[in-house]
């Protein structure tokens, strides 16, 4: 059985950062239902692993990192589902409606340009945009910090041309 202040504790963590798993559920869906569905895995596999979240990086990285690849792993394998199991109904009253769909809007032209994008492409632009350090980025996908800052400049060329056209 789960201590009362660990789920409490966990819930208060995820109410504080959920803007970080709405944008990333942004970035890798195409409709309400999937954002929604999502958001839902997404807040499971973090919920499954927060006990051994050790408190090395900070609480939003590791958000981004169980997020991405969790968004990266559903959706790689054509929308394979993951095995899910029933959280406390404290969960469920996070809701996409505090998630504010104007600003959303104005990133709309942004998603429509990386929509093609491979998924660790979508995930460094993310990143990127969060204003996090090449080295965080690194960490979050598992690459080098050289690595990260190649990608992320022939991303940003492409989007110049893209932007061109």
């Amino acid at each position: 059985m789960i201590p009362q202040n660990q789920e409490a504790d966990f819930i208060t963590l995820l109410e504080e950062n959920q803007n970080i798993i709405h944008k990333i559920c942004r970035l890798y869906t195409q409709s309400e239902a999937e954002h929604k569905d999502l958001f839902q895995e997404i807040s499971i596999q973090l919920w499954r692993s927060f006990d051994r979240f050790e408190g090395k990086s900070k609480f939003s990285t590791w958000i981004y990192r169980v997020g991405l690849n969790t968004a990266i792993t559903l959706y790689r394998k054509e929308k394979k589902r993951i095995d899910t199991y029933t959280l406390n109904d404290e969960i469920s009253r996070i809701e996409l409606d505090q998630y504010d769909p104007v600003i959303d809007e104005q990133l709309n032209w942004l998603y429509q340009k990386i929509e093609k994008f491979s998924e660790i492409d979508k995930a460094l632009v993310l990143l990127y945009l969060e204003d996090k350090r090449y080295d965080e980025i690194a960490d979050t996908l598992g690459i080098s910090a050289v690595n990260a800052r190649v990608k992320m400049n022939r991303i940003k060329q492409r989007l110049k041309k893209m932007i061109k056209q």
